[in-house]
């Protein structure tokens, strides 16, 4: 599957939710505390080709997730991206240890999820500032950014890692 989001910075989340829901969103996940580690061989054989595997635990479930190296994009961030729920975190980590990965960053996040027709709306609380991050495709992401009262010039193309390492500036 192809991934095609933007990230922009909001000043205002209470604000922003009024904006979502006066659209027609619909919550599809309440406001939650998500756990995301990405891991990697210890060449960082990944990381050197921009690929990605991440395990991310929200409440009691977890996520595997795999993703390619970004596609050349002046405005969105586009990846391939393929997920998995995971019954057992735990187990899941002594697979990845065994395999031969190791964890090499992690970082923690508020999410709350919500959906406009195929669109997908998180409102992200992170330690370096709040961000709405906007899933879909990039007609619906433009337009959708345009009525929430955003530009292009806003959007954020930085995963929430590149973020944190350049200390929140996009």
């Amino acid at each position: 599957m192809t991934e095609i989001e933007v990230k922009i910075r909001i000043d205002d989340p209470e604000k922003l939710k009024e904006k979502i829901a006066a659209l027609g969103a619909v919550s599809i996940k309440n406001r939650h505390w998500e756990e995301n580690t990405l891991y990697d061989f210890p060449s960082q054989l990944l990381f050197s080709k921009q690929r990605a595997l991440r395990l991310r635990i929200e409440n009691k479930k977890a996520y595997l997730t795999f993703k390619g190296p970004p596609q050349k994009s002046r405005k969105f961030k586009i990846r391939e991206e393929y997920e998995t729920e995971v019954k057992n975190a735990k187990q899941m980590k002594k697979i990845l240890k065994k395999l031969g990965f190791i964890p090499t960053f992690t970082y923690k996040k508020h999410r709350t999820v919500y959906r406009i027709k195929k669109l997908k709306i998180c409102l992200d609380e992170t330690s370096i500032g709040n961000f709405v991050e906007l899933e879909g495709e990039q007609s619906q992401i433009v337009r959708i950014a345009s009525s929430l009262g955003f530009s292009k010039k806003e959007f954020v193309k930085l995963d929430y890692i590149q973020l944190i390492m350049n200390k929140g500036r996009s």
